[in-house]
């Protein structure tokens, strides 16, 4: 799926293992989604930013230099604090990456 990003970087990535960097303008989000197998790692780089899941409902903010990991199938979408930009190091793995959407 692709959605709107200010930037995207590729650190590395090899067979069920993905590192990127992505950062988010104001107003922009990783929109809802869940993985098959992949857990997702986020490390705040520039924020705050807010990592939001279902299954249960909660939300974690998180500040220049946390870190919080979405494991496989849990629903989840990232942005900044009050729709403000972000950027942050995203680990996907180990296994292989799908993004499965679902509805807001």
């Amino acid at each position: 799926m692709s959605y709107p990003l200010e930037k995207r970087e590729l650190v590395a990535e090899a067979p069920g293992l993905r590192m990127q960097i992505l950062t988010l303008a104001a107003g922009q989000e990783v929109p809802w989604h869940w993985h098959s197998e992949v857990t997702d790692t986020f490390w705040c780089m520039d924020g705050p930013m807010v990592i939001e899941m279902r299954a249960p409902r909660e939300a974690v903010e998180l500040a220049p230099g946390q870190m919080h990991a979405v494991p496989p199938k849990r629903a989840h979408r990232v942005t900044g604090k009050d729709g403000g930009r972000c950027r942050f190091a995203i680990l996907q793995g180990i296994g292989t990456y799908d993004f499965q959407p679902v509805g807001g």
